[in-house]
């Protein structure tokens, strides 16, 4: 099982037999994505698509994958990344790119580089810092100050110049945007446009999208946002009002074409009680801008009072298409818990005492976090503190590990409401006490982002309306590993639970995200489509370490992350060039940078082939 061969024609029939393809996949299982029934048969490729589908004598191609005993599905499409600045060091994006996933959507929430002067290239960087935690160093080492763009078409010309491992989409990033037509302080402040400057701000969305890019995204979380700026202020698009957003989507509208990523949730807990008016906006998003709308986030939980948040979730996802309002919810559907120190930890942020205690260096860090008043403020935050897919209550946090410090070693394993009870202290002086005690670098674990019931889970993944992913791959590094989602849903949801089939997995992980998203003519296996595949074991499948994560020094200026690997994913290919062998990279870059009104010519391959 799972041999590649090459097979050069007899000498005496060099010219007679030439191969008729670049490779052939043999004996697999077809899972094409659709969600049509599974079926043994062969693969042919050539050109990067593919361009049979059926029985194929194996003498015909080039090369030769044996697939006997295996899967062969579409590659796996995440629409929530931000690997904006990663991708100019790793062409791969992983950790999504060793879980088989070929595409990923760039400038999610609002973020990315352009538009950029020279002058505001540095200030973008720190919007990463924080509120995505990606190390300010890392950015400046690995894609440098000396940029080739400023507007978003030379940002996509850039990214089209790039060495790419897989294929990438991309928003039009609403955060640069303002800043760079308003200004940084009005645009932080929530100032309206002019007229003047939403004719600008209209006419750079259209020109970003003749360029290719497929839409706009935007995070509106508010004055108090979870996901802050580097100095703990909110962020431009947190403070948008709706009737700018409502213009905006009126771009999408006049263009009949585009998709809106929104996180959309300005005050108080957005999963556990998310306010009316909020889901308002987004409703009026969809029905202004007539385009699909993917909303972040759902999930199912397992806090007390939350049993039924993710069947609430359904319910409005099937109300809003009753009412003929594409919004698909974007659901965490993978098993992942935070594992942070209060070095680095900002995800409080929806708290002001906690923001403040959190920010500013080292020392700056250790000062506060000593100070009685400080503390008061932060236990009182206590009861605003949006907890919420953020690995749930304080008092359930669990003291992971404690490096460098033995002498702490004893709370090892124990939750912070056990230990604040034996030593007679709130739950949160207690964490304050044992992560001064070590130098902040004592490292606590949440519960898991999401539910553990493979029944909520698995009810929540089977509705129509929602997309599994919200990887966040490229950000909160030093946190949790999203991108291994695709291998945990196979894994967990179909063959150990069977609240999926391996059918509705695929549609669900390729299909559905790509035609929401507008490449039609990608998320499945169809003579003419590009041959973007994955060949796994399914028996085997597995996310390396399974429920913990790895450290990787891997990110430049020698700074660290968290990561998870694959195990049985066979082949990967992107654009029918083989990517990934047995999870060892051969170092072959055919991914494409994706524009979305440039598909046409794909469209024209697929229906000439049909």
């Amino acid at each position: 099982m799972g041999k590649v061969k090459a097979r050069p024609p007899p000498r005496h029939q060099k010219e007679k037999h030439m191969a008729q393809y670049d490779t052939v996949i043999k004996n697999g299982t077809i899972i094409d994505g659709t969600g049509l029934p599974r079926f043994r048969g062969d693969v042919a490729i050539r050109g990067g698509r593919i361009a049979k589908i059926g029985k194929v004598d194996d003498t015909q191609g080039a090369a030769v994958i044996d697939a006997s005993g295996l899967i062969v599905a579409p590659g796996f499409v995440d629409l929530h990344t931000h690997y904006d600045a990663q991708v100019h060091w790793d062409p791969y994006c992983t950790i999504s790119g060793w879980h088989g996933v070929t595409s990923v959507a760039l400038g999610n929430c609002g973020f990315g580089f352009a538009p950029a002067t020279p002058d505001k290239r540095e200030r973008l960087l720190q919007m990463m810092t924080r509120t995505e935690q990606i190390p300010f160093e890392s950015m400046v080492e690995g894609m440098g100050l000396d940029w080739d763009w400023e507007t978003l078409p030379e940002w996509m010309d850039h990214l089209e110049r790039l060495p790419k491992g897989v294929n990438l989409l991309n928003y039009v990033p609403l955060n640069p945007l303002l800043v760079h037509v308003l200004g940084l302080d009005d645009a932080k402040a929530g100032r309206e446009p002019t007229a003047d400057e939403m004719r600008e701000l209209k006419r750079l969305i259209n020109e970003a999208m003749d360029a290719g890019m497929m839409g706009w995204s935007c995070q509106r979380l508010g004055a108090r946002s979870i996901q802050a700026d580097h100095d703990g202020t909110p962020m431009p698009t947190d403070m948008l009002s709706p009737e700018t957003l409502y213009a905006f989507a009126d771009v999408l509208r006049e263009r009949g074409e585009g998709f809106i990523e929104i996180i959309n949730a300005t005050d108080g807990d957005p999963v556990r009680n998310a306010k009316p008016e909020d889901r308002r906006v987004v409703e009026e998003i969809a029905r202004r801008s007539n385009r699909p709308v993917l909303f972040n986030a759902v999930l199912a939980m397992d806090d007390p009072g939350c049993d039924d948040v993710h069947q609430r979730a359904i319910a409005w996802l099937n109300s809003c298409f009753e009412k003929g309002l594409q919004v698909y919810g974007q659901a965490v559907t993978v098993r992942a818990p935070f594992h942070f120190t209060l070095e680095h930890w900002n995800l409080y942020d929806s708290s002001p005492a906690w923001n403040d205690a959190t920010q500013g260096t080292h020392e700056e860090r250790i000062a506060k976090l000593s100070d009685p008043e400080v503390r008061k403020r932060m236990i009182a935050d206590e009861e605003i503190l949006v907890t919420s897919g953020v690995g749930g209550p304080i008092n359930l946090l669990i003291v992971q590990e404690t490096p460098g410090h033995p002498e702490l070693s004893h709370y090892v394993g124990r939750k912070l409401c056990d230990i604040a009870a034996e030593e007679g202290k709130h739950h949160i002086e207690a964490m304050l006490d044992i992560a001064l005690a070590g130098d902040l670098k004592v490292v606590f674990r949440t519960n898991d982002l999401a539910s553990l019931d493979p029944n909520k889970v698995g009810e929540l993944a089977r509705c129509q309306y929602v997309i599994p992913g919200i990887s966040d791959g490229g950000a909160h590094t030093k946190f949790f590993t999203g991108g291994s989602f695709p291998t945990d849903m196979i894994a967990w949801l179909v063959r150990e639970t069977g609240q999926l089939t391996l059918e509705q997995a695929h549609y669900r992980l390729s299909y559905l995200p790509a035609q929401a998203a507008g490449f039609l003519d990608r998320g499945f296996l169809r003579v003419g489509a590009p041959a973007d595949i994955v060949v796994y074991d399914y028996h085997n499948l597995r996310r390396v370490p399974e429920v913990d994560y790895e450290v990787a020094w891997d990110f430049p200026a020698n700074e660290w992350r968290r990561v998870q690997r694959a195990e049985g994913y066979r082949w990967i290919m992107v654009n029918g060039v083989v990517t990934f062998k047995d999870g060892e990279c051969t170092n072959a870059t055919p991914g494409h940078l994706l524009r979305l009104n440039r598909w046409g010519e794909s469209a024209e391959r697929l229906a000439s082939a049909g």
